[in-house]
């Protein structure tokens, strides 16, 4: 049943994307983009993301388990840190760059998008570079 739940959520979560053309990188570059022809859809889409959210985790943070029977595990405060910085520094700059960030790249991948390919194969070789070099510091 676990399963089926996470498909359905999944499921639902991108093709959100795509109704909502998330999945266009020239709609995150048109976002980014505000000394020109700056499209603001995305800022809705994201608010909407975030008072989703808002009634989600409130909620959640009233309950042990979770609709599915598994048990919450919430995350511990961590301080702001140097790696904390630059991996969102880097996150940042590849989604302005590409237009992409991984679940929107996901979707277009899976729709035949050829640029969200390349941006996925180069996630996951960003992805087996940090874990060797992370491994290589332990």
């Amino acid at each position: 049943m676990q399963r089926v739940i996470e498909f359905v959520l999944g499921l639902t979560f991108g093709l959100g994307l795509l109704i909502s053309g998330m999945t266009d990188p020239g709609k995150v570059q048109g976002f980014l983009d505000l000394a020109g022809a700056w499209d603001p859809s995305l800022a809705f889409v994201m608010g909407g993301g975030v008072m989703v959210g808002l009634v989600g985790f409130g909620l959640a943070k009233k309950k042990t388990i979770s609709f599915s029977g598994a048990p919450f595990h919430w995350p511990e405060m961590t301080p702001i840190d140097r790696p904390l910085v630059l991996g969102s520094l880097m996150f940042g700059m590849g989604w302005g760059l590409a237009g992409f960030c991984p679940g929107p790249a996901l979707v277009a991948m899976a729709s035949g998008n050829d640029k969200a390919l390349v941006f996925v194969l180069a996630m996951l070789v960003g992805m087996a570079l940090f874990d060797r070099f992370k491994k290589r510091d332990n």
